[in-house]
């Protein structure tokens, strides 16, 4: 078991790391989001859907009458604070694009201009996505290394025998022995937590992993995999365009059943099929994050007429409730600020259950004396990976603000430029002595994190003091976690300046 706890974390630990870091970040997406769109103003909600509903509608029919598909988020809770709008499916001609997004000031329905930022939701989709990789080869990577982790789990409860002491049990300045301890306690500590969010991941992933399954009932190959999905996810009240004009009937008269039907829940988002279109579908969607359970209540109305089709409920059976749970989760979109604090501080413990891991096999090998050509690449992909994967994050948000606002392709620069920053920590690493590049890595970490807030003040109108005096929680809590986490970089350069972290 010890072996296979120790192989394990070698062949996957920077992936997990990599996984955990970005992953926990996507518990403050929003919060990211909006720091990286300092135009948009302090978030207001909830809001009266009608008038909101209406601004969106007036703006849609105006700048995408022509597009396939309308998609109206109205502002309801932290997760959605903003009036967006999308469209799919429009010609050039129509607000220059076939497609887009635009955030809507509520009263007077005009588009808030912000700038192009890939934001906190690409951090967090890159812990499963791995971004520039195909969707289906992203899947198995993160489903096997899921599925390692959670070995690593099971197999280091079993190896630490003396799991409950090990709580109370840390021994700075020693070493080796200090970094076991932190190992340890930073396992105990969040064991629930680690166990839920790796089994729930691989609920995430099980069509992927264990494609037989469906096809033991329903076939091999596209036509089977295509037959089950069709079954488990059903469309509501399907239809094709007719070709034939017609007006859409008022969102508001849509909006009135629903609210009518639902009582007290919030309706979160209204999608619309064929907006001009005869044969045109209007889905009034509640809110997912109401609850852990991932699933929400759904109405199907006819876009001319407004009569109400089909509705599918939150609740469908014990098998997809117990899917919908562990999605929920796992995401952690219900949890509420001192949930979502808890949600965070375990991840980042997570993360540091993984570097410490890292750091200890190849401190072990150190004291016993071991000289090969594996020990020199371990340590130094831990120093990039460890230390070089947070500045690379900095270096992200550094970019967002000074990139030109009107730049081509700037989302997209965004992150190509956090991975260039990551590739010269590895080639940082390679070049430098362990223990200077952990240093030397920390500091600049340190730098990069602590400036964000006078980057923010020199760059936008939202700096700290304001945002403090406007109690502007998002602007304002993302400059003081930057400070803390700067804070953070610095005490661990310090801490290796005292005592190299990999000499034992």
């Amino acid at each position: 078991m010890a072996w296979l706890h120790a192989w394990l974390g070698l062949l996957f630990g920077g992936l997990l790391y990599f996984m955990f870091i970005t992953g926990t970040l996507g518990y403050l997406d929003t919060e990211i989001d909006r720091w990286m769109r300092p135009e948009l103003p302090a978030a207001r909600y909830p809001l009266a859907p009608e008038p909101a509903l209406l601004q969106a509608q007036t703006f849609l029919q105006t700048h995408a009458g022509d597009a396939r598909r309308w998609t109206i988020t109205l502002p309801i809770d932290r997760n959605e604070p903003y009036l967006r709008v999308s469209w799919r499916g429009a010609p050039a001609a129509a607000f220059a694009a076939a497609s887009g997004t635009a955030y809507l000031d509520p009263d007077s329905g005009q588009q808030i201009a912000t700038r192009a930022t890939a934001g906190g939701q690409t951090l967090y989709q890159m812990h499963w996505r791995l971004h520039y990789l195909p969707a289906r080869v992203s899947e198995w990577i993160v489903g096997s290394a899921t599925l390692a982790m959670l070995i690593a789990l099971v197999t280091g409860v079993i190896v630490h025998r003396k799991i409950f002491a090990d709580f109370f049990t840390f021994r700075p300045g020693k070493g080796q022995r200090s970094w076991l301890d932190a190992h340890n306690l930073a396992s105990v500590v969040t064991l629930p937590f680690q166990l839920m969010i790796t089994y729930s991941g691989l609920i995430f992933v099980m069509f992927s992993v264990m494609p037989l399954v469906a096809s033991a009932w329903y076939g091999a190959g596209r036509s089977g995999q295509e037959a089950f999905l069709g079954e488990v996810f059903a469309p509501l009240a399907p239809s094709h365009a007719a070709g034939r004009p017609a007006a859409l009937v008022p969102l508001d008269k849509v909006l009135e059943d629903a609210r009518a039907s639902w009582g007290s829940a919030p309706v979160a988002m209204l999608e619309i099929q064929d907006p001009h279109d005869a044969h045109a579908r209007i889905q009034v969607v509640g809110d997912f994050a109401a609850g852990p359970l991932r699933a929400t209540n759904i109405l199907a109305y006819d876009g001319v007429s407004g009569e109400r089709l089909a509705q599918r409920l939150a609740w469908q059976s014990a098998p997809k409730a117990f899917r919908d749970l562990m999605l929920g989760l796992h995401e952690g979109l219900f949890a509420p600020p001192v949930l979502r604090a808890l949600y965070v501080l375990s991840g980042l413990l997570g993360a540091a259950m993984i570097a410490t891991g890292m750091v200890l096999w190849t401190s072990k090998r150190r004291q016993r004396g071991e000289r090969h050509a594996g020990l020199w690449l371990v340590e130094r992909l831990n120093v990039a990976i460890v230390i070089g994967l947070p500045v690379a994050i900095a270096a992200y948000f550094w970019v967002n603000r000074l990139l030109p606002v009107a730049m081509a392709q700037r989302a997209a620069w965004e992150v190509h430029s956090l991975f260039l920053a990551w590739l010269l920590m590895f080639v940082w690493a390679a070049l430098r002595p362990p223990p200077r590049a952990w240093k030397e890595q920390a500091l600049l970490a340190a730098a990069l994190f602590a400036g964000l807030p006078l980057l923010n003040a020199l760059t936008s109108a939202r700096h700290l003091a304001r945002a403090l005096a406007e109690n502007d929680t998002a602007m304002a809590g993302f400059d003081l976690a930057a400070l803390a986490t700067g804070a953070l970089f610095a005490a661990i350069a310090w801490a290796v300046a005292r005592r190299p972290p990999l000499s034992g």
